[in-house]
């Protein structure tokens, strides 16, 4: 892959990814603006590995093969890394539970790294670095410069409905998020042992194209047990995938070691709030489509009494006052909007 220059002003970027939603089969482009305080020249030589390349990790390589960047990442089946190889990435099949040297091999010729991988169930900390010493061997003699560990907002816990900032401790209350914070650490000393740039990101509920509430209604397919328990929320903390590409695209820019970012929008409003917004403007868009079918998914949108589950508010002051993030979707209103408008059309025969 040819790789160009990045010229000082970032342009906006157009995000592309080609979706395989059932009721949209088209290019969806998520627009950006510029995000960096002080955006500097990339290298020629920038190249990025994302290990775990899902639905945050494909959005940002297509960011960064916008700009030229060299793209590769990583997957646990063939079916996609097949899939990921037609997009014009170099993809490799890679096991967290038992990274193969080869592998990171690769990685470490890369000059930034994103982790984006599942903690494992019973297992306090992230898979892959089960194996510190092999991981760390192989990688601090490369050209590794900076990394950010993907985690979560879950790692607070419940806080009471309390506004929570990078400084609150954590007090993850299920086996997830005590795996994910034990992480958090663990991805920070390493990056601390290799002496490169290493930050965290605790990102809300990610949303975007073809993953919203929009979708869901859209689709008509029934709430998972998890959707209908965060239904009963007061507060939920959300996260527009084209907003965790700029804080990325923010942190290449401005480098730093060992800090944690909360990403997260705005608006910690209620997911019963977005769902009502979401069906509003279905009903706007496509007159009729969800009379289809009404019940069950209808009622199971409506949430059971109140709970304090989790329940908590997060900042994102940190992310815009160290890194010069300004959000694109401050919140879900905008997002879910922008969402809408790039769909024209519904495929008749799924619906």
């Amino acid at each position: 892959m040819e790789v160009c220059r990045v010229p000082r002003q970032l342009p906006p970027i157009n995000l592309r990814f080609n979706q395989t939603s059932s009721f949209h089969r088209s290019t969806v482009r998520c627009n950006l603006s510029p995000i960096a305080k002080n955006s500097s020249e990339l290298p020629i030589d920038d190249q990025m590995f994302i290990l775990g390349m899902g639905f945050v990790g494909k959005f940002f390589a297509a960011d960064l093969k916008a700009k030229g960047w060299a793209v590769s990442g990583s997957c646990t089946t063939a079916a996609k890394k097949e899939k990921l190889e037609e997009l014009g990435y170099q993809a490799y099949l890679f096991d967290a539970n038992h990274p193969q040297p080869e592998i990171l091999e690769i990685v470490k010729n890369h000059t930034h790294l994103v982790i984006s991988i599942p903690t494992v169930k019973g297992f306090v900390g992230d898979p892959m670095l089960r194996h510190k010493r092999l991981v760390e061997s192989v990688l601090k003699d490369g050209k590794l410069r900076w990394l950010v560990y993907l985690s979560s907002t879950s790692v607070y816990g419940d806080c009471g409905g309390a506004w929570v900032d990078e400084d609150y401790p954590g007090n993850p209350t299920n086996e997830v998020a005590r795996a994910r914070l034990a992480a958090e650490q663990e991805w920070l000393s390493l990056g601390n042992n290799l002496g490169i740039a290493a930050q965290v990101f605790r990102l809300g509920g990610i949303y975007g194209p073809g993953r919203s509430a929009v979708d869901t209604i859209l689709k008509q397919e029934p709430l998972s047990k998890g959707q209908r328990r965060r239904l009963s929320k007061s507060y939920t903390s959300r996260i527009h995938v084209a907003d965790i590409c700029q804080s990325l695209n923010a942190s290449i820019s401005n480098p730093s070691s060992g800090n944690i970012y909360n990403v997260v929008d705005d608006d910690p409003a209620p997911r019963e709030e977005v769902f009502e917004l979401a069906q509003k403007l279905v009903e706007q868009k496509f007159p009729g489509h969800i009379k289809q079918n009404t019940s069950p998914e209808k009622s199971e949108m409506l949430p059971p009494e109140k709970s304090s589950r989790g329940e908590k508010r997060v900042s994102n002051a940190r992310l815009k006052k160290e890194l010069g993030v300004k959000l694109l979707h401050p919140s879900y209103r905008s997002g879910l909007q922008s969402i809408i408008d790039h769909i024209h059309i519904l495929d008749k025969n799924t619906f």
